[in-house]
């Protein structure tokens, strides 16, 4: 396991609790929602506070997670990796996912070394990605790094574990339902239940269809003929499903779950993972109906009838466990947090009717993308009568402190190499005047299919820094992009040419960074048959890596 856990004595958690003013007798429950490609303009609250537009003057509707929103604290400056799985692991492990591997969101038809039963070459894992790219026909002056596909579980096939929340939590029962997509896509014993969790209706993958989905949840065919294993392990849906759209049914699962708990002293974790609003896009017809024909329609170019929809349902299952919580008497101590994995798709690629769902304008870019809008997420925790109300806060914050904290309001010490920190100071006091200075690192080594929001051409690969205010952007192809976000939140300034001196300095720091933590084959290589006579783009390659050594 990953660091050491030593239970601290019940007088140790009601110091813990009582600093934030808690009289409770005994750890919080806590409930822990994960949307899937949400942005960060979606939720009517949040696109209130960065443009002052009433929702009724907005297309879509969030009343709920606006409930949840009043009920606690905001973060305006919350951010997640740029990909599912890596914000995944980020959660559960409480580490920056480019530590453990996870540098992208890979399909179940990825050849690893696992599922094509081959021994790893000295220094990868056995869950490695061999190889994965999109189909791009641009000259490429890197090839694509590696990506980890399933998290490290003390399975004897892989020799590698780490700790999760779930397993963190001694004193708590925890409980998955939805979508898990760290399991290396059906491998055995790398499924919730290896991780700490008693599953539920859960799937390894990325994306699910929305109706008539158990049958792609419960097949067992591996995908792989050569994968070590029996039978798929990629998931379960019950024989009988609370409704037909899987969205509603997940959340209804749920507040079942929430029912049952009711009265039962035990504290219970429960991680609730949507794959809304995450393609394929489907959703009731009536919604579909009523958002094509709403007045409001096209405002900040929010158009889009059926992702609309999908994202009126993700709201209403909130509403039903924020009820649920109410009703069964739970809400006191229960923390809820809800957040979304990654930045809202917002780009289109060169396939024919490909689809552009959302726009997380004024941000720049979308998921993919290390640009604001693919890394800035909507996070909100709520603590009734325990934490303030209607707070929003300042503070930039980091998925991988979900972890820590709720370790901390658990009353559980927190392992010591955690990249994450607690936010139980943050939380007790959101609009402090003085603001903590953090520094965040990401690292996406990947040609992929979005188009860049400047040139138009598919995305090179890309790392990138935060450090306080600064945060350089260093696109591997040859371009560094400097901004100061205090000033600049929506990155429409690139300062790199006019303060070379704090350019090289971040970029130095982001590459010793990356050099200590992330592993040389999870790098992009060198391409040896890139032609720079070939290059399309206006900017020329430049290899900046190659000039700072």
């Amino acid at each position: 396991m990953v660091g050491s856990l030593r239970r601290i004595v019940a007088p140790a958690v009601a110091s813990v609790l009582g600093i934030l003013g808690v009289s409770a007798a005994g750890p919080p429950n806590i409930v822990v929602i994960l949307a899937d490609d949400l942005g960060i303009m979606d939720i009517n609250a949040y696109a209130e506070a960065f443009t002052g537009t009433p929702a009724v003057e907005q297309y879509y509707e969030t009343p709920n997670l606006d409930r949840l929103v009043a009920r606690g604290t905001a973060f305006r400056h919350a951010y997640a990796a740029q990909l599912c799985s890596p914000t995944r692991a980020s959660i559960l492990t409480g580490l920056n996912p480019a530590r453990l591997g996870f540098t992208t969101a890979t399909p179940g038809r990825v050849e690893t070394y696992y599922n094509q039963n081959q021994a790893p070459p000295p220094g990868r894992r056995t869950h490695d990605a061999i190889y994965w790219g999109d189909n791009i026909s641009l000259p490429q002056a890197w090839i694509n790094g590696s990506s980890q596909t399933a998290l490290p579980s003390g399975n004897a096939a892989d020799g590698h574990d780490v700790l999760t929340l779930a397993e963190a939590l001694p004193d708590h029962e925890s409980y998955f339902i939805g979508k898990w997509h760290l399991g290396g896509h059906g491998a055995t014993e790398h499924g919730p239940a290896a991780h700490g969790f008693t599953t539920l209706d859960w799937l390894d993958a990325g994306g699910s269809p929305y109706f008539n989905w158990s049958r792609a949840w419960n097949r067992t065919r591996l995908i792989h003929p050569d994968m070590p294993q029996a039978a798929l392990e990629i998931g379960h849906a019950s024989a009988e499903l609370p409704a037909e759209e899987l969205t509603e049914s997940m959340g209804i699962q749920a507040a079942r779950f929430l029912e049952s708990r009711g009265g039962d002293p035990d504290p219970f974790f429960l991680y609730l993972c949507h794959f809304a609003v995450h393609t394929p896009l489907q959703s009731d017809q009536d919604l579909i109906n009523y958002y094509a024909a709403k007045s409001t329609r096209g405002w900040n170019n929010h158009d889009h009838a059926i992702y609309a929809a999908m994202l009126h349902k993700l709201d209403q299952s909130v509403g039903l466990l924020l009820d649920t919580l109410e009703s069964t008497g739970l809400a006191e101590n229960t923390i809820v947090i809800f957040l979304s994995d990654n930045g809202g798709i917002d780009w289109k690629t060169r396939k024919p009717n490909s689809q552009r769902p959302t726009d997380n304008a004024p941000f720049k870019g979308g998921k993919a993308m290390l640009f604001e809008g693919g890394v800035r997420v909507p996070l909100m925790i709520s603590w009734p009568g325990q934490l303030p109300a209607r707070e929003w806060s300042n503070q930039r914050v980091h998925c991988a402190d979900l972890m820590p904290t709720l370790l901390e309001l658990a009353g559980v010490e927190i392992p010591v190499n955690l990249d994450g920190i607690s936010l139980t100071d943050t939380m007790r006091s959101p609009r402090r005047a003085n603001i903590e200075p953090r520094t965040f690192y990401w690292h996406y080594p990947f040609n992929v299919a979005p188009l860049h929001p400047d040139d138009g051409f598919e995305l090179t690969p890309h790392s990138a820094i935060l450090d306080g205010n600064w945060k350089l952007i260093h696109d591997w192809h040859g371009r560094l992009y400097l901004h100061d976000l205090a000033n600049d939140p929506f990155e429409r300034t690139n300062l790199a040419p006019a303060q070379p001196g704090r350019t090289q300095a971040l970029f130095a720091k982001l590459h010793d960074w990356l050099d200590t933590n992330v592993a040389p084959h999870y790098f992009p290589m060198p391409n040896p048959g890139y032609d720079p006579a070939t290059e399309v783009r206006d900017t020329p390659f430049r290899d900046y890596r190659e000039d700072w050594r």
